[in-house]
């Protein structure tokens, strides 16, 4: 089945692309959570309409891109979460209270879904993100969890 990305997916294509999957996959995963649409001859005009759209969004420059991955892994950004006594959160950190922290702590507006967690964080301490600011500049960030 050829769908159009309406957001960027991992693995799969950024925003604006059309791939092909499988039936499954476009009704079970990609249509519910609104990460894509079905193709249809007049949906050009919506892929160009979605390519626009990231064209303003997205980092202008790599310079850019650069000197904010050196602003991001420089500091470590403290994120306060619920916790109970021995130190496990009620829940787990989003990406929106990780971008969130960022922006309280003086940094760039980063957008929730360019920020990929390696596993869930359900717990207080040291950890680390991946913000992908370019196609060709990826930043680690060192986050630091406490209670709250």
């Amino acid at each position: 089945m050829k769908v159009i990305l309406t957001h960027e997916v991992s693995g799969l294509g950024a925003a604006g692309d059309v791939v092909d999957v499988k039936d499954g996959y476009a009704r079970n995963f990609l249509f519910r959570r609104g990460l894509a649409t079905a193709w249809t001859k007049g949906g050009q005009a919506q892929v160009d309409a979605i390519a626009k759209g990231r064209e303003t969004r997205a980092v202008k420059s790599l310079e850019e891109a650069k000197s904010i991955k050196g602003n991001l892994e420089s500091s470590t950004v403290t994120v306060t979460a619920h916790a109970g006594k021995e130190g496990r959160l009620f829940g787990a950190v989003s990406t929106a209270d990780i971008a969130a922290a960022v922006k309280a702590a003086g940094g760039p507006s980063l957008d929730k879904r360019k920020i990929e967690l390696p596993t869930p964080i359900k717990a207080v301490g040291s950890h680390a993100a991946l913000v992908r600011l370019h196609p060709e500049v990826q930043a680690s960030l060192k986050l630091d969890v406490v209670a709250g």
